[in-house]
């Protein structure tokens, strides 16, 4: 059997069952769609991935990029799939018309998007970076960068990047050195070294833009002075593209996303880098800030999709694989061997991974419903509500199918047992491949404290307000559907503690001690992600179990559904309770620890 890769059931329940996407057809950004649309998008991002992308993975992965007399070289595959890449129509298609797009809800392209990371994350990762990058060009260039970057950028005839760290600042970007001197002839000379940055230089396209942050000269120390600018890897000189004096300094070997190159980078060696200012001075980070919270949730998307193709893999094998007999039979070796899919401890380690990849997946789905409805709903209210609600989203989509989706991955590994272990077989490839995710675009460490430090307590908590508001709805029409009692109260009460716990907190960091406020705040992303998945649990198990009460067939996919949120709030929800503890007692160890005692 081949590999589904994203389970096409499990998306359509998603879309069609849970957060109803044709609905959003009656805002008038997407009054020209349905659900043809949105099926035909499917369909193609389905079969692109399925057929294409997932056969050149494993080479991809074994043969990596290449530096070559100061260029990278790319595996010939590259070559073929990047121009069917460009012809799906993919980088714009959430764009408004007047950029370029298909003004298709983020609902629908996100998930779609999913089947091209689990087919090969190292392809989907390059057009996402360059949605993003002419993303930024689109919202705060000029008409003529619009013009001569962001159109080509959205067409696929130059790629983008987004060139934030330095060797020295890693992720403390009020760190940075790189310099922009002004000209006075429309743009600026840049000066500095970055590293890191993904896709940074190919040779698929013509040129490759760069989102550069740096420091126009003058500016202050800190982030209030750093400026974004646009740095293309070649320029204009007259009708002609000539080098733009941006140079690959050293490529990135990766233990993880091999296909695509990551690189350190220089700027100006010869004093001759051009950049374009995009924003306004001194506003760079705000800027940016818009496509790191895209590319959080793409970080996201990348984690479900590869505990997805993983998950799968596993199924597959345990359901081929013959290996012992049940324990009622185990003495009795004239009985032949069984799949290993009978065995209840593989079964518990599956149905852990349905739970998070599942999980994860509603989560992506609810968080980009919200982007929608942030950027398009009607009246100001509900635009302002949704986009609380973003806010509070975005680090725990980030954070939890990158961290739950390694464990993910390691089950899916422990299932092939042995084979799994071997580069002949392909979990270790995707365990590799996860790891990245808890690191780039913020660590989870990071998020822990975008999300107490800012997002919870932000407006006076309206974000948690919002959350409650919806977590209530759905235990509501859990109850009257019939749907885990004990775990509706359960999950009522956990919101109510996390609230009376961010006052606590709150008030802490008010008084002056922000570092006790902010101790635990890997606990409290754990225990809020963890309340999250639950709250999107309980709503796919009400609609399953309504969907079954109506004899609607797909008894199958129902069943599956409602064991996995069973076991999620079993296994999952109690744990709430002692991080709430753990975060309230101020549980002092590692910050008594010093740094001599390790």
């Amino acid at each position: 059997m081949v590999n589904p890769l994203i389970s096409d059931r499990d998306v359509d329940f998603l879309l069609y069952e849970v957060f109803d996407a044709p609905a959003l057809c009656s805002l008038p950004a997407f009054a020209d769609h349905g659900r043809p649309t949105f099926d035909l998008v499917l369909q193609n991002s389905r079969r692109f991935a399925r057929e294409v992308l997932f056969p050149t993975y494993k080479a991809m992965d074994a043969e990596p990029p290449r530096l070559e007399n100061g260029r990278i070289v790319l595996h010939p595959l590259w070559h073929k799939i990047y121009p069917q890449l460009v012809a799906l129509d993919v980088i714009a298609a959430s764009r408004p018309y007047a950029a370029g797009g298909q003004q298709l809800p983020l609902l629908v392209t996100t998930l779609a998007s999913t089947y091209l990371m689990a087919g090969n994350l190292n392809a989907a990762g390059l057009v996402g970076l360059t949605a993003g990058a002419a993303h930024l060009i689109e919202e705060f260039g000029s008409d003529a960068l619009k013009q001569d970057f962001m159109a080509r950028m959205y067409r696929g005839e130059w790629t983008g990047t987004m060139a934030l760290t330095e060797p020295q600042a890693g992720s403390s970007l009020a760190d940075l050195k790189t310099r922009a001197t002004p000209t006075g002839e429309g743009h600026y000379r840049i000066k500095g070294s970055k590293i890191f940055i993904s896709a940074g230089d190919h040779n698929l396209t013509d040129n490759i833009v760069h989102m550069t942050l740096a420091r126009i000269d003058g500016a202050p120390a800190g982030i209030k002075g750093i400026s974004l600018f646009a740095v293309p890897t070649r320029r204009w000189q007259g009708s002609t593209l000539v080098d733009n004096d941006v140079a690959v300094a050293g490529m990135i070997h990766k233990i993880g996303w091999r296909g695509g190159p990551s690189l350190a980078l220089e700027f100006g060696e010869r004093d001759d880098c051009h950049g374009w200012l995009v924003g306004e001075p001194g506003r760079g980070l705000s800027c940016m800030f818009q496509m790191m919270n895209e590319a959080r949730i793409m970080v996201g998307a990348n984690g479900v999709s590869t505990a997805s193709v993983a998950y799968h893999q596993a199924v597959l094998y345990a359901r081929e694989r013959l290996q012992g007999r049940p324990p009622s039979v185990k003495a009795d070796a004239s009985r032949p061997p069984v799949p290993i899919i009978e065995h209840a401890d593989v079964r518990r380690m599956l149905l852990r991974q349905k739970a998070i990849v599942d999980g994860g997946l509603a989560l992506l789905a609810v968080t980009a419903l919200q982007r929608d409805l942030a950027g398009h709903s009607t009246t100001q209210h509900e635009r302002h509500r949704a986009g609380l609600l973003l806010d509070l989203l975005t680090p725990i989509t980030k954070t939890f199918p990158a961290e739950r989706g390694f464990e993910a991955n390691a089950l899916s590994l422990q299932v092939h047992g042995g084979y799994g272990y071997s580069s002949e077989f392909l979990p270790e490839a995707w365990l590799r491949d996860q790891k990245l995710n808890s690191i780039h675009e913020g660590t989870t460490g990071i998020q822990g404290l975008d999300l107490l430090g800012r997002k919870a307590v932000a407006d006076g908590g309206a974000a948690l307000s919002i959350l409650t508001e919806e977590i209530e709805q759905a235990v509501q029409k859990a109850s009257a559907a019939g749907v885990f009692p004990a775990a509706c109260t359960r999950l009522r009460e956990a919101m109510a503690r996390i609230a009376e716990l961010t006052m606590q907190l709150a008030q802490k960091g008010l008084a002056g001690d922000v570092e006790g406020m902010l101790l635990h705040s890997a606990d409290y992303l754990e225990l809020l992600s963890i309340v999250v998945v639950s709250w999107l649990w309980l709503q796919q198990a009400t609609v399953a179990t309504q969907q079954l009460g109506q004899d609607q067939g797909d008894a199958d996919s129902y069943q599956g559904k409602l064991c996995a949120a069973q076991y999620w709030l079993a296994t999952e929800l109690p744990r709430v309770s002692h991080l709430i503890d753990l975060c309230r007692s101020g549980e002092d160890s590692y910050a008594r620890m010093q740094p001599a005692w390790f």
